[in-house]
């Protein structure tokens, strides 16, 4: 069938393209869009050709997909035409995928908030990768929209004083808003009485991650939950070994793929938990919807994330 959805043609270039997509085989869900969400970071840093990207090029972005089932391809069970459904699929009008990594989307949760069910599952295994304890001190370095994630899970968690850090103060709004006790400038948090338990590094910046390490506490844990876009000078010795500190990798891939353990989930499992909080109203993020565009405008949309301002946080590319 023809469809079309975005491409990057080369760095720092975007356009819509046509494209062909066979009938779903066994296994397989030919899905319809609704809503796909812009994943900040990542998708600017690929976009931009940064530090630890691929440098390869076309590329077809996206990961964060909400639809509908169109048709159904053999031997799959569970799934029915028309069903509401997410997965991670590309900025595309339609997305050909293996139906084990389709979840259904409970009926009272609305595409435009679904479409933040993968960036969810991000922030979620950083925040359960910390191990937060009820009434741990914790400090999220970073409030764009992973940072502000994160911030909404450690709350859940149970983590309290709840700190959020960022230079801009349009963002530590945003953080107050989302349940934050302390909202502060980096030079803030480096004056604080209580050195707190937990840092969850969200910035993707390469010095932020020694703040991380000089804010956290002797014997605390440091996350780094961003994928960290060029390389940090870190003294280990004064800044990690002397004071004894954890520091845990939190990349969405790392994770077991096929059974859950303490600490760390399979992704279809945090998805899951993440729909069922949405469904809930435990987990708010229509709040964090900055922009909505059309599809169509996908560039303009683009143009927006290379100029990385503030107040952008979640961007919204309408489908349908």
């Amino acid at each position: 069938m023809k469809t079309w959805g975005v491409v990057w043609p080369g760095p720092g270039q975007v356009a819509i393209e046509e494209r062909q997509l066979p009938d779903p085989g066994p296994g397989e869900l030919l899905l319809a869009a609704e809503r796909t969400l812009i994943s900040p970071g990542t998708e600017r840093a690929f976009l931009l050709n940064l530090p630890n990207t691929s440098g390869s090029y076309p590329q077809r972005p996206g990961y964060n997909f909400a639809g509908r089932v169109e048709k159904v391809g053999a031997g799959v069970e569970g799934f029915s035409l028309g069903q509401r459904v997410v997965a991670a699929g590309p900025h595309a009008a339609h997305a050909l995928v293996r139906a084990s990594q389709v979840c259904s989307l409970p009926a009272a949760v609305p595409f435009e908030v679904a479409a933040f069910f993968n960036m969810g599952t991000i922030a979620l295994q950083g925040v359960r990768r910390a191990r937060i304890e009820l009434g741990e001190a914790t400090a999220v370095i970073g409030q764009g929209l992973v940072g502000l994630l994160a911030l909404k899970f450690a709350r859940l968690q149970g983590a309290a004083p709840l700190i959020a850090v960022d230079p801009e103060q349009s963002r530590l709004a945003y953080s107050r808003s989302c349940g934050a006790d302390l909202a502060l400038t980096p030079a803030q948090a480096g004056e604080l009485a209580e050195a707190p338990a937990v840092v969850i590094e969200a910035t993707g910046a390469p010095a932020p991650i020694n703040s991380a390490f000089q804010l956290a506490r002797p014997g605390g844990r440091v996350v780094l939950l961003a994928s960290t876009r060029g390389e940090t000078q870190v003294n280990f010795y004064r800044e990690v070994h002397r004071k004894g500190l954890s520091v845990i990798g939190a990349h969405n891939s790392a994770r077991p793929y096929l059974e859950s353990q303490p600490g760390v989930w399979t992704w279809m499992d945090d998805v899951g938990v993440v729909l069922r909080l949405l469904e809930l109203g435990r987990l708010e993020v229509a709040d964090l919807v900055s922009h909505r565009l059309p599809a169509r405008r996908a560039e303009e949309a683009y143009g927006l994330l290379a100029q990385w301002h503030p107040s952008l946080l979640g961007v919204l590319l309408e489908w349908r």
